[in-house]
């Protein structure tokens, strides 16, 4: 496998997964996809982490009507430590919406309460992943966390977080790099 320049990599529409040594409870077994990284950090949504939440009882929390067939048993997820009081909608195609990082032309990470309007009157856009909070690294932070061997990195993979059952998204992502999760140690080493 190439090295990969940590430094200058920009890692956005790619997938961290946590190695065995992550103690960070919030990211401990799990697999985050990196919406945007550049020299102020990096910013993303853990996507294999369901609360105990659908999107039918997101819904009616936040007093929106939810006709589009097909969602009301989908959960929200646990997003990442950041602004847990706030919706973050993962989706695809990006679309237009009121404020969307545009993450390339297939998929955007929304924030505004337009597109949970559009999502329970039209039912679209129809792949979405929606979470509470959100995952943030300051300038330098995960470029440090790759130096000290806490992720594995790989280009993220949108059939994983829309086609795949969210307990099996962390092996999915495992697979495409040719790894079974009870293969990687929990003690890293520098050559």
């Amino acid at each position: 496998m190439p090295c990969m320049d940590t430094v200058s990599a920009n890692l956005t529409h790619h997938f961290l997964i946590a190695m065995p040594c992550m103690f960070d409870p919030h990211f401990a077994r799990s697999l985050t996809y990196i919406a945007e990284h550049n020299e102020q950090g990096a910013l993303g949504v853990i996507v294999n982490r369901p609360l105990d939440m659908t999107l039918g009882t997101l819904f009616e929390r936040v007093e929106l009507g939810l006709e589009s067939s097909g969602f009301d048993e989908q959960p929200v997820y646990f997003g990442g430590p950041v602004q847990t009081d706030r919706g973050f909608v993962l989706h695809r195609p990006s679309g237009e919406w009121h404020s969307t990082l545009r993450v390339n032309d297939e998929v955007g990470l929304t924030s505004s309460r337009d597109i949970l309007q559009a999502i329970g009157s039209k039912g679209e856009p129809h792949e979405v992943l929606v979470s509470l909070g959100f995952s943030a690294w300051a300038a330098g932070q995960l470029e440090q966390e790759l130096a000290d061997n806490a992720w594995l990195t790989i280009p993220a993979d949108m059939s994983i977080v829309f086609g795949v059952p969210p307990e099996q998204r962390l092996s999915a992502a495992l697979q495409k790099l040719g790894i079974d999760l009870t293969q990687l140690s929990e003690v890293a080493g520098h050559a």
